[in-house]
């Protein structure tokens, strides 16, 4: 099953033709690469395509080879070093596997970046920063469509381009389609989607600080360091915390996936739709 992702656009051609100025834009960009950035289907079929392409390039042989030669250059001069047979001076020969691994990584990368440098899809980059540019905030922008590894940050191999602020949408030429309004439920899903993660490493924190200043009075003789024990209850507070967390944050989740597919058919109707959270656009994977 296609997930979410695949069926929802970082922005539809309904959208864009709904802008004159945007409509314009990417008329000239769908030119110069001979896509219609306003065709939904050409889109969808593009990014599939470019996407496959991409992956292809980062999963050939010669990125295999680079990988097993840069191990191997971390491991042979432990190897060497430890075998009475070999000695120091068999660990120099990590020298070339270094050399060959380097040199097989750089081309993996060349080759993956030629992939996300392809006119077309370099074109609906354009198409994406014009809008942004235009007070059309992508739903979502793939990691990697931006040349960044899944749920990573900062500024990928190949970023949106930025241009300057052209002002609010034009209100001409309204899209069809209604995006439904956010539940209650869903603003809640998003809160604590993004508040979690943290209930399981300060709980075992806080045990390991318990037991610990408490193994430190029965060695010291201090019976002040027993104090350290209530530090236990506390852990075991924040676990259950933790766990009612997750429960609600499970409860919440259907309805959560199920208003970003309301979006995708808003989309799909012809609907400006907003941009996603980032609680919303981890769902887009399912």
């Amino acid at each position: 099953m296609a997930s979410m992702e695949a069926v929802l656009l970082p922005i539809g051609g309904a959208a864009l033709a709904s802008d004159p100025r945007v409509a314009e834009a990417v008329r000239a960009i769908g030119a110069r690469t001979g896509v219609d950035y306003t065709d939904d289907r050409q889109v969808t079929a593009l990014l599939a395509e470019r996407r496959r392409a991409a992956t292809a390039a980062q999963h050939r042989p010669l990125a295999w080879a680079g990988g097993i030669a840069l191990l191997a250059c971390v491991v042979w001069p432990f190897v060497a070093v430890s075998a009475p047979s070999l000695g120091p001076k068999a660990a120099l020969a990590a020298g070339p596997l270094l050399i060959l691994a380097v040199a097989a990584l750089t081309r993996v990368r060349a080759n993956w970046k030629r992939e996300l440098l392809h006119p077309a899809l370099a074109g609906y980059r354009e198409v994406l920063g014009v809008a942004r540019a235009h007070g059309m905030p992508p739903a979502h922008v793939p990691a990697w469509l931006e040349g960044k590894a899944e749920g990573g940050s900062g500024k990928g191999a190949t970023p949106i381009p930025s241009y300057p602020d052209a002002g609010a949408p034009s209100p001409q030429g309204a899209s069809g389609g209604a995006v439904p309004p956010k539940p209650a439920a869903v603003t809640e899903y998003e809160r604590l989607a993004s508040s979690g993660g943290w209930h399981d490493e300060t709980g075992w924190l806080l045990l390991f600080a318990g037991a610990g200043g408490a193994a430190w009075a029965w060695s010291q003789t201090e019976p002040i360091g027993y104090a350290a024990l209530v530090l236990i209850p506390v852990a075991i507070g924040i676990w259950l915390a933790g766990s009612h967390h997750g429960s609600e944050e499970t409860r919440l989740r259907a309805e959560a996936v199920q208003y970003v597919r309301s979006v995708i058919a808003a989309q799909a109707a012809g609907a400006r739709v907003p941009e996603l959270s980032p609680a919303l656009r981890k769902l887009l994977n399912d």
